[in-house]
């Protein structure tokens, strides 16, 4: 019988701490955050995406200099 009401108590009281949290993403104020946070983690996927291709590309011009480079000493 007390493990039950153990049991209750933590559900009860998990449930009064939890619930302003639950409440914070129905305001304003959190959906204007989550939306700034949306942005700058867009931005970088961006910025990384652009850095992988300059990165590509450079190699693939490097592997082509190499290649010409040893036609011409042929």
């Amino acid at each position: 019988m007390s493990n039950s009401m153990g049991i209750a108590s933590v559900f009860v009281l998990s449930s009064l701490l939890l619930s302003p949290l639950a409440m914070a993403e129905e305001s304003n104020a959190f959906v204007t955050r989550n939306a700034e946070f949306a942005a700058v983690h867009q931005e970088a996927r961006e910025a990384v995406a652009a850095q992988q291709a300059d990165t590509a590309k450079d190699a693939n011009q490097t592997a082509s200099k190499v290649s010409v480079d040893a036609n011409a000493d042929s």
